[in-house]
């Protein structure tokens, strides 16, 4: 991990690359997914038990998990992880509950009814990864904004495997309320849920993590379907005093990590003395580590510190950043808060790290990455709603606005738009 010292210059050298990381688009990738999405538009169930044995070993029987099989699913995972799953649930839950929209009207005197409807999708698509990347955690954190919301139907697909589905993918599944699971994954499960097949149902909306095929296909997916974002590789910032402490910097940066060979972790700090000492903790602590090998190379490739004049230079880079993860590790972090206009999520001092938003505090873990945290905003019960508007007017409220109506039609040459108005005040002959 390099330590960098901030001149205007060589830290915007370190943040395009970073940022660079997830900008290339692989055509051959593109062209893969192009073929397996339309040969199960196509050809539906049996293109996708087809793909489940060329992509992952194994031929389903059938394609739907039953309800049954998740109950069961919860009696095969230890007890002491379900009790921690239920009770990051009832967090993701609380949280969640607060950011619920209500449909609203507005009545005004002169004849004029007008307002919003909020209502949830009928019917949601989850994509969990399988293997090695199975993730409890994402199930909780996609499944339960969708329930709040009201989403009638949450319809989750995960890949099969010789072994069966992961049963803490199910008892999560189970947990957080998933109507319907099916052991399909990959670019494949994403084309079933937006094209439909016998099976699976087609869905209105796709959320959820997965590989370069299973984000190209949901990229591709589009306008068929909505989706939540594409993501890249995790990202952690830390902003650092002299109060912090490098033990806890370094897990902290560490914790991202171990990811991903391409995930980041920066420290940005104003006191060198605490650069050093971190990187001196990072080699200390990582011998310890089952991925050691993952985040040597995150770290190497792109880990930085760089020791800025001030905090808020080193706030001012944050926000040029916006990072997925940001850790405020100061002396009053709660001063700063204000100052982050650019982050996914915030942690704030030293008793906050990213991992307790990652599994247990309620806040989402789906998060804007790769810079994005500027105009894009974490997974909510915003991003399973839709919003309509109405419109009443009376005759006389009507009346009372047809000349500017009028005139701003025929300003924009639209006569048609301007005699669906006129043609109502007409004497008739």
């Amino acid at each position: 991990m390099k330590i960098v010292k901030a001149d205007g210059r060589a830290e915007f050298e370190l943040i395009a690359a970073v940022r660079g990381r997830s900008a290339k688009i692989d055509r051959d990738v593109t062209a893969s997914v192009r073929e397996i999405m339309e040969g199960v538009r196509q050809g539906g169930d049996e293109a996708l038990l087809g793909y489940c044995e060329k992509f992952d070993g194994v031929r389903p029987e059938r394609l739907e998990i039953t309800k049954a099989e998740l109950e069961a699913a919860c009696e095969r995972v230890p007890e002491k992880v379900i009790v921690s799953l239920k009770r990051a649930a009832e967090n993701i839950r609380s949280y969640h509950e607060h950011q619920k929209r209500e449909s609203f009207v507005i009545t005004r005197k002169d004849g004029v009814v007008m307002g919003q409807r909020v209502r949830a999708l009928k019917r949601v698509g989850l994509y969990v990864p399988g293997g090695k990347a199975a993730y409890p955690s994402s199930v909780l954190m996609n499944a339960i904004p969708a329930k709040v919301a009201g989403v009638d139907e949450l319809i989750m697909v995960t890949p099969p495997s010789k072994n069966g589905v992961d049963p803490t993918i199910l008892a999560a599944a189970a947990i957080a309320g998933v109507d319907r699971v099916f052991a399909v994954g990959g670019a494949q499960a994403v084309a079933a849920l937006a094209y439909g097949t016998a099976t699976v149902p087609k869905v209105d909306k796709i959320v959820g993590p997965g590989n370069i095929y299973v984000a190209t296909a949901k990229k591709l997916s589009f306008g068929e379907v909505d989706i939540d974002m594409i993501a890249g590789p995790s990202e952690i910032l830390v902003v650092a005093d002299e109060t912090a402490e490098p033990e806890y910097l370094a897990a902290d940066l560490m914790s991202q990590a171990e990811h991903d060979p391409m995930a980041c972790a920066v420290l940005l700090t104003d006191n060198e003395d605490v650069a050093v000492r971190t990187l001196a903790e990072l080699d200390r602590q990582k011998k310890t580590l089952s991925r050691r090998d993952i985040i040597e190379r995150s770290l190497e490739d792109f880990g930085m510190a760089i020791v800025c004049e001030d905090i808020a230079k080193c706030l001012e880079l944050a926000n040029d950043i916006a990072p997925e993860h940001l850790e405020l590790m100061t002396k009053d972090p709660m001063q700063l808060l204000g100052a982050v206009d650019n982050a996914g999520s915030v942690f704030l001092g030293r008793y906050s790290p990213e991992p307790l938003g990652d599994y247990f505090a309620g806040p989402n873990h789906v998060l804007p990455t790769s810079g994005t945290a500027r105009f894009f905003s974490p997974l909510s019960v915003d991003t399973f709603i839709k919003k309509s508007s109405f419109i009443y007017y009376t005759r006389d409220a009507l009346k009372e606005g047809a000349d500017d109506i009028v005139t701003l039609a025929r300003a924009e040459g639209l006569t048609a738009h301007a005699n669906s108005v006129e043609v109502r005040f007409r004497k008739k002959s």
